[in-house]
């Protein structure tokens, strides 16, 4: 299944991270709900008197956004999260 994000909205997959720096491996159970994740799909951007605004992401971005922002879809068995440009906090660079 493919999704278009329509407006500002940005698709994103979460990175989770299973293994801590130090080498241990932590069950799915007792981490946290991933604040980080890779832009999968980008809209075209937000209207705002009568012009398209471009998204400042891109695909393959890797971003930061609030813990508890967008909505949770499953696209594929996969975890996603559809959430509007301004919920994103960051890019990550490097």
């Amino acid at each position: 299944m493919k999704i278009r994000p329509l407006r500002d909205n940005i698709l994103i997959k979460p990175i989770e991270e299973t293994t801590s720096k130090g080498g241990i491996v932590i069950p799915q159970t007792a981490t946290e709900k991933p604040m980080e994740g890779l832009v999968v799909a980008v809209g075209p951007g937000k209207q705002i008197e009568g012009r398209v605004v471009e998204p400042q992401v891109k695909q393959n971005d890797r971003v930061l956004y609030g813990k508890y922002a967008g909505t949770e879809v499953k696209i594929d068995g996969d975890d996603h999260i559809i959430m509007r440009e301004e919920d994103i906090m960051g890019v990550i660079e490097g």
